[in-house]
């Protein structure tokens, strides 16, 4: 069986608030499985991003064990996990946070100028790649303020998966998009997600976002309450573990090889 990438056990979260000690998760396990496309969903308050914070690595938990492939992340220290955050986590958030000054492609070319090794030239083969995959190759000049709400999502999109990551993590990615916009970037991300075969971990209020997901997992209260399969997508999923996938190169390689969705 294909060891799990993500690896929760009974992983407790707590904050304290003066002297009131405040649970948001308690005694929660779990396991992702490489290739997964898992939707993660609950009410305000159930521990969903604390969950994914988490996985991410922007927080420890108070008690348990988390490993995100062989890394157990539940014991770095923060300047650890700032490094292996940026080697193996692609975000993908709500309110894309490009920056106003630098360009479609200034922004996706961001992380990787904290990766050691790269020249000029390969950061740019995989920027021009990465922004190709997302449909948005004529626009790689254009500052986020000339873009519309979708296409500086895409341009997000494009900057979580240009270091090639373990794991791609979406906080709520159409939440602030229209209708038509938020059904193009979810096509978006099942056509990458095929393309790519990575592994993506999705937070999200939008049963029409979840329903995109081979696997549901629903928090409340800090516990796990469900955790339900397409079977369909199941095994496109599993189908993925048995496929190499030259369609992205990692981080420290010369360059990505251009693949279109």
């Amino acid at each position: 069986m294909t060891q799990p990438i993500v690896r929760a056990s009974h992983i407790h979260k707590y904050f304290t608030r003066g002297s009131e000690k405040i649970d948001v998760l308690q005694d929660l396990s779990l396991a992702v499985q490489p290739g997964e496309y898992m939707a993660l969903m609950g009410p305000s308050g159930s521990g969903k991003t604390t969950l994914l914070n988490l996985i991410a690595g922007l927080d420890t938990p108070s008690s348990g064990e988390l490993w995100v492939g062989d890394a157990r992340i539940s014991s770095m220290t923060e300047s650890q996990l700032t490094t292996w955050r940026t080697r193996n986590i692609g975000f993908i958030f709500q309110f894309y946070h490009l920056l106003p000054v630098l360009s479609a492609y200034e922004n996706v070319e961001l992380p990787l100028l904290l990766v050691p090794g790269l020249n000029g030239a390969m950061r740019r083969r995989q920027v021009e790649t990465a922004l190709d995959l997302v449909g948005l190759a004529d626009r790689m000049s254009h500052r986020p303020g000339q873009l519309s709400g979708g296409q500086q999502q895409r341009v997000g999109i494009a900057r979580a998966i240009v270091t090639d990551p373990t794991l791609i993590v979406a906080d709520e990615p159409t939440g602030d998009l229209d209708s038509k916009s938020a059904e193009d970037i979810l096509k978006l991300i099942d056509e990458l997600h095929r393309t790519l075969q990575k592994t993506i971990i999705l937070v999200t209020h939008d049963p029409k976002a979840a329903a995109c997901a081979a696997r549901l997992v629903r928090l409340e209260k800090g516990q796990l309450v469900e955790d339900t399969m397409n079977s369909a997508m199941d095994q496109a999923s599993r189908a993925f573990n048995t496929r190499g996938s030259d369609a992205i190169q990692p981080a420290g390689a010369p360059s990505i090889q251009e693949t279109r969705p």
